[in-house]
């Protein structure tokens, strides 16, 4: 089984709604279990030796789960010391978009006020977009991440001044 059909079948779980799924293969071992409640999933790989006893290899792996319809999310908030810069930061793994179409403006700029509960950007996961909202009000002081590029979960994606 390679990584793409691992991804494939996290991301089916995570639709389906199933809260554990294990498949055996031959000499390889998936199980994958979900809690609806904080939206994770845990995936766990098992390597099964067909001779002699081997360590077991474990390691859990964060899946996007998103709503059937999009939602506002919203962004874990961090604070940086060193500036006194606010951090807001991705809620999920997706694709951030600046804007809601590439025909329309982006959502805010460098420079712009940022009033708590307005859309700052869209992060694509599943072929869902989610308008992420910002928790903070402040200035924006600086973009992190370019447009149509993919995100992790908790990568910080804006820098703003809460002043």
């Amino acid at each position: 089984m390679n990584i793409k059909e691992i991804e494939d079948l996290i991301k089916f779980v995570a639709k389906s709604g199933v809260s554990e799924v294990e498949l055996e293969i031959k000499d390889f071992k998936i199980c994958i279990k979900t809690e609806n409640k904080s939206k994770k999933a845990e995936v766990q790989y098992v390597s099964m030796p067909s001779a002699a006893p081997a360590p077991v290899a474990q390691q859990s792996a964060p899946a996007p789960v998103a709503a059937s319809a999009p939602a506002p999310a919203a962004a874990p908030v961090a604070v940086d010391s060193e500036a006194g810069y606010i951090t807001i930061k991705s809620p999920m793994i997706g694709t951030f978009y600046r804007s809601s179409s590439p025909d329309k403006p982006p959502f805010i700029n460098v420079g712009d006020e940022l009033k708590a509960g307005k859309v700052i950007c869209v992060i694509e996961a599943m072929k869902l977009f989610n308008e992420i909202e910002s928790e903070v009000s402040g200035r924006i002081v600086k973009v992190l991440v370019d447009n149509a590029n993919p995100v992790e979960y908790d990568q910080p994606l804006f820098l703003i001044d809460p002043s």
